[in-house]
C-alpha cells in the first residue's frame, strides 16, 4: 500500500465519522449534493495534479509555454461560470445547468486519456540526431540519449557542456559537448493528439462553467429561510469538497504516475460520471430505486419559457444546450489565445486586463452617481479585498504548476531510507510520487478547517477577532512564509539537489493556515459590502479577479522555468537555484505586502462601517471550507 494511501485512510476516519454523524440531522439531500460535488472536484482536482506533467513531459513542451498554458487554462476555468450561472438563474435553472455541464466534464475527462504517442526529442550535434528515450513519469522519469544503438546517461555541467557517461571511445560523439556545440528538438508532436487535448481542456472548462456556479447554490435552497441548520449545512458540504479533492491527488496521482496518463485521468472521468449519476438519480446509491431526494430545488424559474419553440425544431432549452457545444469551439480557440500577441499582451491577457478595466471604471461611475457616502466607502473596502485576493491566489496557486514542478525535480519524496515498510501483513510503500503532493492542500484543510472554525468564534466572544482586511494581510504572510520556508530547505538539499519534503509539507501547511485567514471570509464580505443592486455585478467582479489571478499565476510560474530535455531537467542545481530565486522574490513581496495590509487594516476597516465584520464572524465559524467553496478560486 502506498504510503499517501494509508495516511488518507486514517484522515478520513478521523474526520469524517463527526461529519456523517452530524449530517443525519441535516435534509436528506444534502448527502446527494455532497457525493456529487465530492466526486466533480475529485475529477477537476485529480487532472489538475497531473497537468503541468503531462504537458512537460508528454507532448514535451518548455516550462514557460506549459505554465502560460495551465494559467490560460484555469483562468478560463474561473471566468465561464459567469456564463453558466447567468443561463441558470434566467432559463435553465440549477439542476439542468449542473447536469448538463457534469455531462460536459465526463466527456472532456475522458478525452483527455486519449493521450496517443508521446513526443520525441533528440540531441542535434554536427548535423545528426541522436533519439533522446524515455522512461517514467512525473518524478521517477529518466531520460538518456541512444548513440550507435545504445542508450547513456548524461549530465549537465556548469559551464554549460553535456557530459555522456560511459561513451566509448569509438562512439559517433565524443563523451562531452561543450556548450554551443549541440542543441535538442522536438523531432515528432503529434498535432492531432494536440488539439484533442485541447478540445478536452474546453469540454472541461465549458463543463465547470455550467455547474460551479450553480450546485452551491441549491445547498441553500435545501433549507427554509431561518433554519438554524443552514451553516452547518454548508460546512458539511464543503467538507465534502474537500474529501474529493484530497483523495483525487491521492489516487489520480498515483495512477497517473505510475500506470499511465490515461489511467489518471480516466479515473478522474469515472469519479465525475459517479457524481453525475448521484446527482440525476437524487440519491447516494444511484442504483437503487426510490424518491428523487433534490427534485424540489435548483428548478427553472419559468419552466414554460424553456419548452417555447426558438430556432427552427429547437426549443429555447435544447437551443442553449448546442449554443453550449458549439461555444466549446470557442473555448478551444480561447484556451490557446495565449500564444496570440497583440503588441505587448497575449489575447487572453489582454480580454482579461480590458475586462478589469471595465469592471472598475463601471463601479466608480456607479460610486459616484449612485451611491451615499457609507455605500461608496463600502465599495471602496470590497474592491480593495477584491485586488488582494488576486494577490494571493496568483501567488497560492503556484501549487499546481511551479510547486508541482519543484516536487519533481527538486524534493526528496522518498520519506524514509527503505522503500518498503512492513507493517504487520500489510506492506507500505514509502516514496510519494510527485503529483500526492496536491494532496497535502486539501487534507491539512480537513484537519485545520475546525480548529480555525473553532478559534474565530473563541476570539468573536472575546472581542478579539481580528478584522476582514487583517485577516486578508495574515493571508498573505503566512503564503510568503511558505514561499520563504522553501528557499531555507534549499541550504539541506542533498547530493542530487533534493530538498527534504518537509520543508514542501511546511510550505503548503502554512499556504493552507493562510488560506483558511481568507477563503471563508472573502466572498461572504463582498456580498455584505455590497448594495442589493449591484451584488451580482460585484460578484462577477470577483469571479473575474479570480481569472486573473489564475493568469498572473501563470506568468509567474514562468520565471521558474528552467532547460529541459524530454521533460527532464538538464541542470537540477540551476533549477533549484532558479525556483529558489523565484520563491524568495514572491516571499518577501507577500510578507512585505501583508505587513502594509496589516497595518492599513486599523484603518481601512473603519469603511466597512461594522457591515463586513459581522459577517466575517459568521463566515469564519460556520462556512470554513478550504479549497472550493465559491468564496475561493479554486471552487
Amino acid at each position: 500500500m502506498n504510503l499517501v494511501v494509508a495516511i488518507g485512510v486514517l484522515v478520513t476516519v478521523a474526520t469524517a465519522i463527526p461529519v456523517f454523524t452530524e449530517m443525519r440531522k441535516h435534509p436528506k439531500g444534502l448527502h446527494i449534493l455532497f457525493f456529487a460535488e465530492m466526486w466533480e472536484r475529485f475529477s477537476y482536482y485529480g487532472m489538475r495534479g497531473l497537468l503541468i506533467f503531462y504537458l512537460t513531459q508528454h507532448f514535451l513542451f518548455d516550462d514557460a509555454f506549459s505554465s502560460a498554458q495551465y494559467g490560460a487554462y484555469t483562468a478560463l476555468v474561473y471566468l465561464l461560470p459567469l456564463v453558466g450561472g447567468f443561463l441558470a438563474d434566467k432559463y435553465l435553472g440549477n439542476r439542468k445547468a449542473i447536469a448538463f455541464g457534469a455531462l460536459l466534464l465526463v466527456a472532456g475527462h475522458f478525452t483527455m486519456g486519449i493521450e496517443g504517442e508521446e513526443a520525441r526529442e533528440a540531441l542535434v550535434y554536427d548535423g545528426a540526431q541522436y533519439e533522446l528515450v524515455t522512461e517514467g513519469r512525473g518524478a521517477s522519469r529518466t531520460v538518456q540519449v541512444e548513440i550507435d544503438g545504445s542508450a547513456y546517461d548524461f549530465t549537465a555541467q556548469q559551464d554549460g557542456s553535456l557530459v555522456i557517461e560511459g561513451l566509448p571511445a569509438s562512439a559517433s560523439v565524443p563523451p562531452t559537448l561543450a556548450a554551443g556545440s549541440f542543441d535538442t528538438e522536438v523531432v515528432e508532436r503529434d498535432r492531432t493528439y494536440v488539439n484533442i487535448f485541447y478540445l478536452a481542456l474546453a469540454l472541461i472548462i465549458m463543463g465547470v462553467g455550467f455547474l460551479k456556479a450553480n450546485i452551491s447554490s441549491i445547498v441553500g435552497q435545501l433549507y427554509e429561510e431561518n433554519d438554524p441548520r443552514r451553516d452547518g449545512g454548508f460546512t458539511l458540504y464543503y467538507y465534502g469538497i474537500n474529501l474529493g479533492s484530497f483523495w483525487a491527488a491521492i489516487l489520480c496521482g498515483l495512477l497517473g504516475e505510475t500506470v499511465g496518463w490515461w489511467a489518471g485521468f480516466g479515473l478522474a472521468g469515472v469519479g465525475m460520471l459517479l457524481g453525475w449519476l448521484v446527482f440525476v438519480r437524487g440519491r447516494a446509491l444511484f442504483f437503487l430505486p426510490g424518491k428523487n431526494l433534490i427534485d424540489h430545488v435548483g428548478n427553472p424559474p419559468e419552466p414554460e419559457k424553456l419548452k417555447q419553440k426558438a430556432l427552427g425544431p429547437l426549443n429555447v432549452e435544447n437551443l442553449i444546450y448546442v449554443l453550449a457545444i458549439l461555444g466549446v469551439g470557442v473555448v478551444w480557440f480561447m484556451v490557446q489565445a495565449h500564444t496570440v500577441t497583440i503588441g505587448s499582451f497575449d489575447l487572453l491577457g489582454l480580454l482579461l486586463i480590458v475586462g478589469g478595466l471595465g469592471f472598475t471604471g463601471y463601479m466608480i461611475y456607479y460610486m459616484v452617481t449612485k451611491c451615499t457616502i457609507v455605500e461608496a466607502q463600502r465599495l471602496i473596502l470590497a474592491i480593495f479585498l477584491i485586488v488582494t485576493s488576486v494577490v494571493f491566489w496568483a501567488l497560492f496557486e503556484q501549487a499546481g504548476s511551479s510547486m508541482n514542478l519543484f516536487a519533481a525535480r527538486n524534493t526528496n519524496l522518498d520519506v524514509s531510507a527503505a522503500d518498503i515498510v512492513q507493517l504487520g501483513p500489510i506492506a507500505i510503500e514509502m516514496t510519494l510520487t510527485a503529483s500526492q503532493i496536491q494532496s497535502f492542500n486539501a487534507g491539512f484543510i480537513l484537519i485545520f478547517a475546525p480548529i480555525f472554525a473553532a478559534l474565530w468564534a473563541f476570539l468573536a466572544k472575546l472581542q478579539r477577532n481580528p478584522n476582514t482586511v487583517l485577516k486578508f494581510g495574515l493571508a498573505l504572510v503566512q503564503v510568503g512564509l511558505g514561499f520563504m520556508l522553501l528557499v531555507w530547505g534549499v541550504n539541506f538539499a542533498d547530493d542530487s539537489y533534493r530538498v527534504p519534503l518537509i520543508f514542501l509539507a511546511g510550505a503548503y501547511l502554512l499556504h493552507t493556515t493562510g488560506e483558511l485567514c481568507l477563503s471563508p471570509v472573502g466572498l461572504s464580505a463582498i456580498t455584505k459590502l455590497s448594495p442589493g443592486a449591484v451584488v451580482s455585478f460585484m460578484m462577477a467582479g470577483w469571479f473575474l479577479s479570480s481569472a486573473f489571478a489564475q493568469y498572473v499565476a501563470g506568468i509567474i510560474s514562468a520565471f521558474t522555468a528552467t532547460d529541459t530535455v524530454a521533460g527532464q531537467v538538464l541542470d537540477p542545481q540551476a533549477a533549484l537555484n532558479g525556483y529558489a530565486q523565484v520563491f524568495q522574490a514572491i516571499g518577501v513581496f507577500a510578507i512585505g505586502l501583508g505587513v502594509v495590509v496589516g497595518l492599513l487594516s486599523f484603518f481601512l476597516k473603519k469603511l466597512g462601517h461594522g457591515r463586513a465584520e459581522d459577517q466575517a464572524v459568521i463566515a469564519g465559524a460556520a462556512e470554513a471550507a478550504g479549497p472550493d467553496q465559491d468564496a475561493h478560486p479554486k471552487a
